[in-house]
């Protein structure tokens, strides 16, 4: 071989070696950082959770009272027009910095919700929190746009590996939610570095993931096929209504009570008040109960479209949290309706309704496959993979996250600007040659 050429060979493996270097240390310390911060929050719900458990017919009248502080402590932090989720999404996306006062703002004001019932996840806070530690651990290093970007994506799988226990779903997350169409595969091993330190740092400290036993999952024939693709149809329907509705609640609450402080506190008394007329409080809290009870093949046929209501006056009113637990009592309540009536499993059909709603309303089909995977293993795989991707095609543009990019459109027939250029570009090059 030429002298040269092993000279330029030698270079440009050293210098992917000291970048490897480079990643390897700084995933290790995002884990770490971001996986202590999500700990002392996860063990922080686990009370709320509890608290709420025990004692939701007082703390729920509490939940006006909640929501002032909150609004209150936005207001006195300057993060009065708060995007939520969809700031860190631009932050990943290089287009925003974010403040390092989102974390421990969103970490209070979550806990808050949840201690009194708010209708809330707690994964969509665990990526704030990830994404504003992220950002300005790359900030004390100094790092340029791209570098950054990579760190964000890190922190936010680091926070949800902690939080919610999926340590590959969560490093698959980050990539796959900021572009639809499109993963950012060059933040691919900083993301499993930090997610599965974070994963291990929670594990150590007692947050252990949920874990769900679907029961009766038929073989492969044609019946329990046609029905399945039945539930994902459903389900992409049931996602496009909840994005929706929450884009919908926003708009009329802040038409109709304008005032912040006004907003969150008759949406406390709201939520609260239905909850007691309804004589239950299963739709209050982030509804983990309900997915447990689906998942064993019992639940009300409303209990969806409950949820959708509670989730979306809580989260457009000013109350923090997240939708990604609440889309999961969505998607498994509606799946064990749907198997009810079809008379297939309905506790396969609810584990498999819901991570086909998630997928339709993140858009992130292989998030959702290992999120599939992780808590319910590997049994009526093709089951999950055929309702997944149903759910993703046929939910069409629908997110609950507007500042999503979309850069592959789900229809053949259909183009975006991004596929416009890479097809120019195709026929330019075909066309030179």
């Amino acid at each position: 071989m030429n002298p040269n050429n092993l000279k330029k060979l030698a270079r440009v493996t050293g210098r992917h070696g000291l970048v490897f270097g480079k990643w390897m240390l700084i995933a290790c310390l995002t884990g770490l950082v971001v996986g202590a911060f999500s700990s002392l929050f996860a063990r922080c719900m686990i009370w709320a959770t509890g608290t709420f458990t025990d004692k939701g017919t007082v703390t729920a009248w509490f939940l006006p009272v909640a929501g002032l502080m909150i609004v209150f402590l936005y207001r006195v932090s300057g993060m009065g027009q708060d995007k939520g989720t969809n700031r860190i999404i631009q932050s990943a996306g290089g287009e925003e910095r974010v403040p390092l006062r989102l974390a421990p703002l969103i970490f209070v004001s979550t806990v808050l919700t949840h201690v009194c019932g708010g209708s809330a996840g707690r994964e969509g806070a665990a990526l704030q929190i990830g994404g504003s530690l992220g950002d300005n651990i790359a900030r004390l290093f100094r790092m340029d746009m791209d570098d950054r970007r990579v760190l964000v994506m890190c922190g936010m799988g680091a926070a949800f590996s902690a939080v919610f226990g999926t340590p590959m779903a969560a490093a698959l997350f980050p990539l796959e939610m900021v572009t639809v169409g499109m993963m950012y595969y060059s933040a691919l091993v900083p993301c499993v570095v930090s997610s599965f330190v974070a994963s291990q740092f929670a594990g150590g400290m007692g947050i252990h993931p949920e874990t769900f036993v679907v029961k009766d999952i038929p073989s492969i024939a044609v019946d329990s096929v046609g029905k399945i693709v039945v539930v994902g149809i459903g389900c992409a329907l049931v996602a496009i209504l909840f994005c929706l509705m929450m884009r919908l609640m926003a708009r009329w609450l802040t038409r109709w009570l304008p005032n912040a402080y006004v907003r969150v506190a008759v949406a406390g008394v709201v939520v609260a008040g239905v909850s007691w007329l309804l004589g239950t409080q299963d739709y209050m809290g982030a509804g983990i109960a309900g997915i447990e009870q689906a998942i064993n093949g019992q639940t009300a046929p409303e209990a969806f479209l409950l949820k959708i209501l509670f989730t979306a006056v809580t989260l457009a009113s000013g109350y923090k949290g997240g939708e990604i637990v609440p889309s999961f009592f969505v998607g498994a309540t509606f799946g064990c309706f749907m198997g009810q009536m079809l008379g297939l499993s309905p506790s396969l059909c609810a584990a498999v309704g819901m991570v086909s709603v998630f997928c339709g309303v993140t858009n992130c089909p292989v998030t959702s496959m290992f999120i599939a995977f992780e808590l319910f293993g590997m049994g009526g795989s093709l089951y999950f993979l055929l309702s997944v991707a149903l759910s993703y095609m046929l939910s069409g543009h629908s997110s609950l996250y507007g500042n999503q990019t979309l850069a592959f459109a789900k229809f053949p027939f259909e183009q975006t600007p991004m596929t416009a250029r890479a097809d120019a570009l195709f026929s330019r090059y075909h066309h030179q040659k």
